[in-house]
């Protein structure tokens, strides 16, 4: 009876690792699951999460490293004799597993951008004196993930002709041509994924 106590309290340090690490990456999370529903203005709904993901890191190291502890210290009953094999989840394996899969979701800011597709590259011929280019201060950006929605939603604007964000400096630079498309065409695009062009521009 103790051992099985003793087992479902490992469960549960798994569990609540495994939740923390899905927390910590909901901010990057999001903006990918929008863009395979297609409902882009979703995309920034987490990205308050940002500034407490450092904590949550430590958090999932911690509960993960305790449930580590738990499974690695030496077990003994003197009073139980006998020994139980222990149920798949309440194993070392299925805790390797559970530490993965978080190691997985704390990475993903640095992978997120694979899951959108690339833009595809073509040769448009436009007059000088027709392209203009604007940088913006773009809100709630988080990562490479974030960045990738805003070029992905700018790009799809007929005439715009390259679209670069950064999360790190909060920025969109956008060049497009002037005679098939306009700054507030272009602004209603990006404010549609739930990431906001601030007001005052950064030129």
């Amino acid at each position: 009876m103790k051992e099985q106590n003793q087992d479902n309290t490992d469960t549960k340090w798994m569990g609540a690792g495994l939740f923390a690490a899905f927390v910590a990456s909901l901010c990057c999370v999001t903006p990918v699951l929008a863009f395979l529903a297609g409902i882009g203005g979703v995309a920034s709904t987490f990205s308050w999460i940002e500034p407490f993901r450092p904590y949550l890191i430590g958090l999932t190291a911690l509960l993960l490293g305790f449930a580590w502890y738990q499974k690695l210290k030496p077990q003994w009953d003197p009073e139980c004799a006998c020994e139980e094999d222990p149920s798949f989840w309440n194993t070392k394996g299925f805790l390797g597993i559970v530490t993965i899969l978080a190691a997985l979701l704390l990475a993903f800011p640095y992978y997120s951008d694979a899951f959108f597709p690339k833009q595809d590259k073509q040769v448009v011929y436009v007059q000088e004196s027709q392209v203009q280019t604007i940088t913006w201060d773009i809100k709630g950006m988080t990562c490479t993930g974030c960045e990738a929605t805003v070029e992905n939603a700018a790009s799809g604007v007929d005439g715009v002709l390259e679209a670069a964000a950064s999360y790190d400096a909060g920025k969109a630079t956008i060049k497009y041509d002037q005679s098939k498309t306009n700054q507030e065409t272009i602004k209603a695009a990006i404010n549609k994924t739930g990431f906001t062009v601030a007001e005052k521009q950064a030129n």
